[in-house]
């Protein structure tokens, strides 16, 4: 990921758009022409979304079906394009903001600013967690003041992503790489422990993020959501899924996999529903 100046008018264009058709789809009657904005909503952020993070990726794919069948002049050039940072993050949150809106479950923020406020909101806008807004913009509505116990306790979780992000997951990362990027030189157990040791990093990474995202938030006077609870604790599998990522989780059970139908259909397609979810997950990672 990377930022430029010019990549500020993507997140402008975005608040912009849903901005509009947020208030659109609130004051429209025809239910033709709520599912019209919404749709302009959905193109509008999955396109840029598919331009900056996916379009190489599916380049690629498909010069190496071609390569398969030796027809390397039907090769397609990669795109210059750099991931513009938070963009997989701020397009899901300002998605959600259409879509409740569109289900009846949120009311239209008439506020251009508290809504640019919400879509932009810095302490989470580069590794979330990803916020609702029936949860965010309600507070910046509410009159922020210094509270000294809340900042305390916001730096003090501050420190402990930092913690887990700079003294343990950069430093096993060292090692995981170090095994990854050569496992022919090493015996099984060490392919073992270094894995062991990726699954660590990945958990303090990422939480870790969350963490210092959430304690920054809070030392400002506003609450975000509990994205990592201990989930290498659980029980199964599916509580695992309760416990991890769970803005993301929560994010792709509500949007993806219940209007798919969720388990409340035949097995056939149930197991359908869940490989869709999985596989849009996948793709966002």
């Amino acid at each position: 990921m990377s930022w430029k100046p010019e990549y500020a008018i993507l997140i402008l264009f975005s608040t912009v758009i849903d901005y509009f058709t947020g208030i659109g789809i609130g004051k429209t009657k025809l239910n033709r022409n709520k599912f019209l904005l919404l749709l302009l909503s959905l193109s509008t952020n999955l396109g840029l979304l598919f331009t900056f993070k996916y379009s190489n990726f599916f380049i690629d794919t498909i010069n190496e079906i071609l390569g398969v069948f030796n027809v390397d002049d039907l090769k397609i050039v990669n795109v210059d394009l750099i991931l513009p940072v938070g963009i997989s993050f701020y397009t899901f949150q300002t998605l959600s903001y259409t879509i409740d809106i569109f289900k009846g479950g949120q009311k239209p923020e008439y506020h251009f600013g508290k809504f640019a406020l919400f879509v932009s909101f810095f302490p989470q806008l580069v590794a979330g967690p990803i916020e609702r807004s029936i949860n965010l913009l309600p507070q910046f509505n509410n009159k922020v003041v210094f509270n000294y116990d809340r900042v305390v306790s916001g730096m003090r979780l501050m420190l402990w992503g930092f913690f887990k992000k700079m003294v343990i997951a950069d430093r096993l990362a060292l090692i995981v790489d170090e095994v990854y990027g050569n496992h022919e030189g090493f015996l099984g157990f060490q392919l073992i422990i270094a894995t062991v040791f990726f699954a660590f990093q990945i958990y303090c990474d990422f939480s870790g993020y969350s963490d210092i995202a959430i304690g920054l938030a809070r030392t400002l006077g506003f609450d975000l959501m509990t994205n990592f609870k201990i989930p290498y604790f659980s029980k199964n599998i599916r509580e695992f899924w309760s416990r991890w990522h769970i803005s993301l989780s929560t994010w792709f059970r509500d949007y993806v996999y219940v209007p798919l139908g969720g388990n409340r259909v035949r097995e056939s397609r149930w197991f359908f529903n869940l490989f869709i979810t999985f596989l849009i997950s996948g793709l966002w990672h």
